[in-house]
């Protein structure tokens, strides 16, 4: 039996959350969203990040929660999620306007942000978006039309759209992740080059990319990733890819899967994208590994707390995939192989 560890580090603690249901008035129009506040979160103590985390067309704020779910890593990582819900479109499908409806979305999640900043203590140099399929392209949307409110954005099985092309004015270099399947059949794979293309050439990074093959932990998904990495970009900025061969219009990791492809599970999309945010904040690169992977290895008396599975449940079991939590806030990824 070969045992691989991979390590992840987030502070932790073991409190209580909330999942508050709310809304506003935009527009004379009554928008609804959920937020999650991690447990260790204190609105006495230092300000936190806030993620934005929209559903894609025909979803739901609340659908979203569990299908890309980053609740677990705000509890140990600290930030705020907010779930917004977008309205109907012409065809009744709930969706969000990224330049091809009349339904201010931008409007919305402008007051949105304005409403949360002034509750709770937000660290207005770390907000970010992330979204899936239409709620990507729309997080492509608030790179460019709030540019001077987030920090960074991570598209998964989404694109950046021609409407977006014609009218996106960034402010900063924005670091962009990009997470898509080759057999998307959905939102082509082909369609977000464009938009990579766009942000690697604004944020001015090396033309000539770095590659990472991720190793196969689950042979049986199907699909093999490789990590596709633009760097040097201004202010030390990045522009990236998580290539999925034979992927489908799927997050990956996410234990609640559809009819739209393979959902690979070589990586968890919500955790490789808070690992890209957390490097940044509005003025660019913030964090350098090397030195807290140096902290963490010699700090001492390291306590298990809990073993968690795939599927983010406590477990004993000897499952193939094991996330080991320390109370340092070390996080072992374990892959076991017989």
């Amino acid at each position: 039996m070969r045992i691989i560890i991979i390590l992840i580090f987030f502070p932790i603690t073991l409190l209580s959350q909330q999942t508050i249901y709310d809304s506003i008035i935009h527009n004379n129009i009554y928008r609804t969203f959920i937020v999650y506040i991690p447990s260790i979160y204190n609105n006495s103590n230092s300000s936190v990040p806030l993620l934005f985390n929209l559903h894609g067309r025909t979803g739901t704020s609340l659908s979203t929660m569990y299908l890309a779910d980053f609740r677990d890593i705000a509890d140990t990582a600290n930030f705020i999620i907010v779930h917004p819900q977008g309205l109907q479109n012409s065809n009744g499908d709930t969706h969000w306007n990224y330049g091809n409806t009349n339904i201010d979305d931008i409007g919305f999640l402008n007051s949105l942000y304005t409403h949360l900043t002034a509750i709770y203590n937000i660290d207005i140099d770390r907000v970010y978006s992330a979204g899936m399929s239409n709620g990507a392209a729309m997080s492509y949307r608030l790179a460019c039309d709030m540019s001077d409110k987030i920090a960074a954005i991570a598209s998964v099985t989404g694109a950046m759209t021609s409407f977006q092309f014609q009218s996106c004015n960034p402010i900063h270099p924005t670091p962009i992740l990009q997470i898509h399947g080759t057999n998307d059949t959905m939102v082509n794979f082909s369609s977000m080059v464009y938009g990579l293309n766009y942000w690697r050439n604004y944020n001015n990074c090396d033309i000539i990319a770095d590659t990472f093959p991720i190793p196969n932990y689950v042979i049986s998904d199907s699909s093999t990733v490789d990590h596709i990495i633009f760097s040097n970009g201004n202010n030390g900025v990045t522009t990236e890819l998580f290539k999925i061969y034979n992927g489908g219009h799927t997050w990956p990791g996410s234990s609640f899967t559809n009819n739209n492809g393979i959902t690979n599970y070589d990586i968890f999309a919500s955790i490789e994208i808070w690992n890209f945010f957390s490097r940044y904040d509005i003025n660019g690169r913030i964090f350098t590994g090397a030195s807290l992977v140096h902290n963490i290895i010699e700090e001492k008396n390291l306590k298990l707390i809990r073993i968690m599975n795939i599927l983010g449940k406590e477990t004993n079991e000897n499952n193939n995939i094991l996330f080991y939590i320390y109370n340092n806030g070390m996080v072992e990824k374990k892959i076991i192989i017989d």
